[in-house]
């Protein structure tokens, strides 16, 4: 038996730390906030990373949604595909979306933002009326729907 344990390690191990296997059940809350920043915000800019954070914890404290970080992160077809499993490359950008997943689940919010629980790429446009646009940072306009 001792001798699994081992191997069984060996076997997780790398799983574990390449981030991309972990199902957003087993993953705080930080790390869900930090992924999706990263991966929505060009990676590169705090007001993007602040932005995408605000949006999703609106939809946290909004009854249409789950209520957790990871729960929102993780519906389908919501953030970008791979957001919770995808390789992460830049370690300098998620260092910042730590960072920014900090302040947001501390109570910081991006002003612009307001109570908007959608964003699409910047410069995209769409033909819809029930779309008030409240802000554009990080490469995403974000918006609010009627």
């Amino acid at each position: 038996m001792f001798r699994v344990l081992p191997a069984l390690a060996l076997i997780l191990a790398p799983i574990s730390m390449a981030g991309c296997a972990m199902s957003p059940r087993l993953m705080s809350s930080t790390d869900c906030m930090a992924r999706v920043m990263y991966f929505e915000s060009n990676r590169s800019s705090a007001e993007g990373m602040l932005a995408v954070g605000t949006v999703v914890m609106n939809r946290v404290h909004d009854p249409r949604f789950p209520r957790s970080v990871c729960g929102v992160i993780s519906q389908k077809n919501q953030f970008a595909d791979g957001a919770l499993w995808k390789s992460v490359r830049e370690g300098k950008s998620l260092a910042l979306a730590k960072a920014m997943a900090g302040k947001v689940l501390s109570g910081y919010r991006h002003p612009g933002v307001g109570e908007a629980e959608y964003f699409h790429t910047a410069g995209l446009t769409f033909p819809y009326s029930n779309m008030h646009y409240t802000w554009v940072a990080g490469g995403n306009a974000f918006y609010e729907k009627y």
